[in-house]
């Protein structure tokens, strides 16, 4: 294949919470790089992942699920999903064929559908519904974006993947390599433990807790020699009584969000990490402009 054939360019991963979109990231990586919890709006940030194949290269951007923003924390989200399907060489729109197609799915396609960009529809988690159910949904979607390529594919287990990768490939714009072929993100490393920290926290708590808290890296320090990364991060939550929900009894639920966070961590990095969390109550941070954006959100 000659150079001028190469592709490559930006996939915006763009859909509701909870569509599966970084389950799709990480099972093209063959890694995990996004965190992925059943909870809504898991994602918050911008996540780049980079795909190296013969023939292609594909930048993907996690994105964080389009909702009805209640805070400035929520406005933001969605600007990221915004700009970012903005920026994009390409458009992926990801939709939950288990949820069926709401009118929240349909506004979202029509407004992918009228922007300029090359669209692709994936219809995810197929392998939870019947082939049957499956004509209708995507008839639905083929009036809401006409003339665009629809995949049903199952990010879990990879059903159809590497037909939507070959699809999406025939819309990237004719270029060499934009990143180095070993390269799979260009996100700093303390960002991910603050993910793989906050994924914990999601996991092992419920109600409220997960959509009003947050991490931040405190320190990330690497000992030369020792194949060691030493890191202190606080969680930030909204009131008190969030404080002792993290804490636990005796300091057992914190204690079990470290040992946790510090193992996908250490797979993460391969080698050792030693984590240090401290819980810190800050009200209505997610309303400050400023917290927000010392939290890189």
């Amino acid at each position: 294949m000659s150079e001028q054939e190469h592709r490559a360019g930006f996939v915006a991963l763009i859909g509701l919470p909870n569509v599966g979109k970084s389950t799709l990231l990480n099972q093209v990586l063959g890694r995990k790089l996004a965190i992925v919890t059943p909870k809504p709006q898991t994602t918050r940030n911008r996540i780049l992942g980079i795909e190296s194949r013969p023939g292609a290269q594909y930048l993907f951007v996690d994105t964080p699920g389009l909702h009805h923003a209640r805070n400035l924390l929520g406005q933001r989200m969605n600007k990221v999903a915004q700009q970012s399907s903005a920026d994009a060489d390409v458009v992926l729109w990801i939709v939950d064929a288990e949820a069926r197609v709401s009118e929240a799915d349909l506004k979202v396609g029509r407004e992918l559908a009228a922007g300029a960009r090359p669209m692709v529809i994936a219809v995810n988690k197929i392998d939870r519904v019947g082939r049957p159910e499956l004509l209708p949904l995507m008839q639905k979607l083929a009036e809401t974006a006409p003339g665009r390529h629809i995949v049903p594919i199952s990010a879990k287990t990879g059903e159809n993947v590497d037909d939507l990768l070959s699809t999406v490939r025939e819309h990237l714009p004719v270029s060499p390599p934009l990143y180095p072929a070993d390269a799979q993100t260009d996100m700093p490393e303390r960002f991910f433990a603050s993910e793989m920290i906050r994924e914990q926290l999601l996991l092992g708590t419920h109600e409220e807790v997960p959509y009003q808290c947050a991490v931040r890296i405190d320190d990330f320090a690497e000992r030369e020699g020792r194949n060691l990364v030493v890191v202190t991060a606080s969680i930030l939550v909204a009131r008190k009584s969030q404080k002792a929900i993290v804490i636990g009894e005796r300091g057992a639920r914190l204690k079990e969000i470290g040992t946790r966070a510090r193992t996908e961590l250490a797979r993460f990095l391969g080698v050792r990490v030693y984590l240090d969390l401290h819980v810190k109550v800050d009200p209505r941070w997610f309303t400050k402009e400023r917290a927000l954006t010392e939290l890189g959100l």
